[in-house]
């Protein structure tokens, strides 16, 4: 009888300790635990069109991990999105005339932003705007402009 209750105990560790480690790799898998609101400073861009680009999406430069998606909202005046783009602290010297551009990861993976350093000495700085920004390519706007063109090439025969 005795053993059996110390190998109740053992199996409910085992699952209290799995439970636990689920936790915390959900965490790291989701992004939430690298969100820190103290972390570096926002940077605003505004994009015609940002596709599926969502809050949490990797911000990259050179293919390295700079920073993040805060937040995305709509500009009633411009009819543009303006997302906020938290940049890490370790990065404080990229230049004000950056190019920011909508990248989709693979085929049909997910979005990020992209940067492409200018060549200006000053710097971002909490509360720039990157203005020279390129928006998301919409697969379905390609295909559609691919076929208006064979559309045309056929009529045009």
């Amino acid at each position: 009888m005795a053993r059996s209750k110390v190998i109740e105990v053992a199996v409910g560790a085992f699952m209290a300790a799995g439970t636990v480690a689920l936790f915390f790799l959900a965490m790291q898998v989701s992004n939430l635990s690298s969100l820190n609101a103290d972390d570096g400073y926002d940077v605003l861009a505004r994009f015609d069109n940002i596709g599926s680009l969502k809050v949490r999406a990797p911000v990259t430069m050179a293919g390295v991990r700079v920073g993040r998606v805060k937040a995305i909202m709509f500009d009633k005046e411009t009819y543009e999105a303006v997302v906020t783009l938290q940049i890490e602290a370790g990065y404080d010297t990229i230049p004000d005339d950056t190019f920011a551009k909508i990248f989709t990861a693979g085929l049909l993976g997910e979005q990020y932003v992209g940067l492409d350093p200018g060549g200006n000495d000053r710097f971002l700085e909490q509360g720039s705007q990157i203005s020279l920004t390129q928006s998301a390519l919409v697969l379905e706007d390609i295909i559609g402009q691919f076929l208006f063109n064979k559309a045309e090439e056929f009529d045009a025969e």
